[in-house]
């Protein structure tokens, strides 16, 4: 591939699970070379987690291969004293490290910011973490679900019966990761002295509610679940047809009335409860069941196709593996395939398109380890001296 943006920059991977390894793994994609620096004995804990025990026995679950292809890996005991100097010798040759622990937790092995810097100054320092490295909730544990809950977005997620409802695949994971990857992009563009990133993936999640936020904030709108509904607009949301469900947006007053006249539903045009925007919205509960009348009379392929064609925005409601296969998603090439341990594996790759290119993972997932004799050497470590770590297990 032509556009290597991240060509050339070296980046240590000190991440466990999940917002860490997903950041360090679009780094990856976009051509930086990944160093996974992991634990001797075990490693990052992904390895083992994942719907397929076996792999998870092989220390190569799911989990760990979703995001850790394109990487290197290492092992390395950071609390030995001679693991602590390898870190150090080994930070001299990057331009990035990223660590998702807990607060203070570089600082105890004497391994922190301050300390790397002072043998690169160069060094991007990134620190993942819940909440950040100040305030009343630094040292709180921070799982997806936990931050799920204290960002707000359980209590809006769901309909007003069922909410708080957990978002459906790990949010505050992955938008804390994108965060982080964006702001190490960002600083290798403008800062060649060095920098501390602080991310917090409460905050990066909160910042993406966008509006939500905004209404609260600026209109003094408390933010309430309203299921499948768009609370900005009347007739939004998810509708009922013959088969499946689908999602209508007719947020303009043209794409209402194109709606109800198709619908042979022009009466609800003169209905008092529905002429406006507002009384839509007011009354979007009963606007619903009498759209869903006729909606429910044909399947949703149907509606689907003449809605998009009258330029009222429709589109099906589809479950993982129907996305997956779906021709828009399959046709752009999102999902690739590559040879890992004897056998064919598909994974995501870079969710940005660069110049007509996607940069797609070209090498499997390391085994724990792999990398150990190679990078060890580069910084010019013996057999012998690399033979003597490993058995004293500080590698």
């Amino acid at each position: 591939m032509a556009t290597e943006p991240l060509s050339g920059i070296r980046v240590l991977d000190l991440t466990n699970v999940l917002a860490g390894p997903y950041c360090c793994y679009q780094l990856a994609l976009m051509g930086a070379e990944v160093i996974k620096v992991e634990r001797p004995g075990s490693g990052d804990l992904a390895r083992v987690l994942g719907a397929d025990t076996d792999r998870n026995k092989a220390g190569m679950g799911i989990s760990f291969l979703a995001q850790n292809a394109d990487k290197k890996s290492v092992t390395l005991d950071m609390k030995a004293d001679r693991g602590k100097a390898l870190l150090k010798r080994l930070v001299k040759t990057a331009d990035v490290l990223v660590e998702n622990f807990r607060p203070g937790v570089m600082d105890r092995l004497g391994l922190g910011y301050q300390v790397l810097r002072a043998e690169n100054p160069r060094l991007i320092y990134c620190a993942i973490s819940g909440f950040g490295q100040d305030g009343p909730r630094r040292d709180d544990p921070a799982y997806d679900q936990i931050v799920q809950g204290i960002s707000g977005v359980m209590s809006i997620t769901g309909a007003s019966d069922t909410a708080p409802y957990r978002v459906g695949y790990p949010l505050a994971d992955t938008v804390g990761g994108m965060t982080a990857a964006f702001a190490i992009s960002a600083a290798l563009n403008a800062n060649p002295r060095g920098a501390f990133l602080d991310v917090a993936m409460n905050e990066a999640v909160v910042s993406t509610m966008g509006w939500v936020v905004s209404n609260y904030l600026v209109g003094g709108v408390t933010p309430a679940p309203h299921g499948n509904e768009n609370t900005t607009s009347a007739p939004s949301g998810t509708f009922a047809t013959s088969d499946n469900p689908i999602n209508i947006a007719a947020n303009r007053d043209e794409q209402w009335h194109a709606l109800a006249q198709h619908l042979g539903r022009a009466d609800l045009l003169t209905h008092p409860d529905y002429l406006t925007r507002e009384d839509r919205k007011t009354n979007r509960h009963e606007l619903r069941q009498e759209l869903e009348r006729t909606l429910s009379t044909r399947p949703s392929s149907d509606w689907v196709q003449e809605l998009n064609a009258l330029g009222v925005p429709a589109g099906p409601v589809m479950t993982v593996p129907q996305a997956l296969s779906d021709d828009q998603l399959s046709g752009r090439g999102l999902i690739g395939t590559l040879s890992a341990h004897g056998e064919r594996l598909r994974l995501a790759g870079s969710p940005v398109v660069i110049d007509g290119a996607r940069r797609m993972p070209r090498s499997a997932p390391p085994d724990l380890g792999a990398d150990n004799l190679s990078i060890w050497a580069e910084l010019g470590l013996s057999d012998a001296e690399i033979e003597t770590l490993r058995h004293e297990r500080v590698i």
